[in-house]
């Protein structure tokens, strides 16, 4: 049984299997239009719960469409609608749901509940997203720039803002994929060192810089991701404005970077905050390629769940 939990956790030759089963899949798809199945059908009768203690629009619309496409059947649960962690703990509903579902997809708040779903399921168990990591959305990234710029092995990525769950499992794809990463932002939003242990120990260069041109000069790829959680308080809010609008992704910003430079931001955007519509819209921008990839590069991570 095999757990998609960590980009550092999955081999690096499973998560360029994955990659390049994801790619097939896309192509494979080509013109069949958007509700056609896949021809193997690998999850046929098989159901799939899409757990979501945080909201969602990519994660759930991806993963739904996904299993559907796979020829399997979604159960979509809400934390307001179980009793995960409340009433009853998150082993005993790992426990549960295992009895009835083939695979479990959470995207839940704590690093722990998904430990701790994985630890007692006897199912797969996938990372939908918690506050440490955001796995999925980056093995779409990588695809994403790998269908424009090629492999991605050698290349730099920068990430501007806050070193949040994003910038996380960038790092660990760092390691695990064979690129350097630079990180723009404030001190007090430096990205998590475990994970630039991570890739420094797999012989990645990872760079802290406190000026953003600095930070995005020389890079193939600019990401970024929005500066306020839905939970901030409204005076938690203007000190992260101040302390990120330095950071900010415009076209002078962008204008730093290398011209063929890509820019990526994983949705939903605040526009005019952590980034401008000229950037959002412009001819650098792949952010729409990027949401799509999703539901192709979740496919392939499914499939190598229960192939596993």
């Amino acid at each position: 049984m095999r757990h998609f939990l960590d980009l550092h956790k999955v081999p690096a030759d499973d998560l360029r299997a994955i990659l390049n089963q994801a790619v097939e899949t896309k192509t494979a798809r080509a013109g069949q239009g958007k509700g056609a199945c896949d021809a193997d059908a690998p999850l046929t009768d098989r159901v799939v719960a899409l757990v979501f203690e945080k909201p969602s629009t990519r994660t759930r619309v991806s993963f739904d469409l996904g299993v559907r496409q796979m020829g399997g059947e979604t159960v979509v649960l809400s934390g307001s609608e179980m009793h995960l962690g409340k009433s009853e703990s998150v082993a005993d509903t790992a426990r549960v749901l295992s009895r009835f579902v083939d695979m479990i997809m959470i995207r839940t708040f704590e690093d722990a509940t998904l430990l701790e779903m994985a630890e007692y399921a006897t199912v797969p168990v996938i990372n939908g997203l918690t506050d440490a990591s955001h796995p999925c959305q980056i093995m779409a990234d990588v695809m994403t720039f790998e269908e424009h710029r090629g492999p991605i092995a050698g290349k730099t990525v920068a990430w501007l803002g806050d070193g949040n769950n994003m910038c996380a499992s960038f790092l660990h794809a760092a390691g695990q994929l064979g690129f350097d990463l630079t990180f723009g932002g404030p001190e007090v939003m430096d990205p998590d060192p475990a994970a630039v242990e991570f890739a420094r120990s797999k012989g990645r260069n990872v760079r802290i810089e406190r000026d953003a041109a600095q930070a995005v000069a020389g890079a193939d790829l600019v990401v970024t991701d929005t500066w306020m959680s839905m939970h901030d308080a409204a005076e938690a809010r203007e000190k992260r404005h101040a302390l990120l609008q330095p950071y900010q992704v415009n076209a002078a910003l962008m204008a730093q970077a290398k011209p063929d430079t890509l820019f990526m931001h994983c949705l939903p955007a605040h526009r005019g905050e952590e980034v401008t519509d000229e950037v959002m819209d412009g001819p650098q921008s792949v952010i729409f390629d990027e949401a799509e990839n999703r539901l192709h590069a979740q496919k392939a991570i499914m499939r190598w769940c229960v192939e596993g």
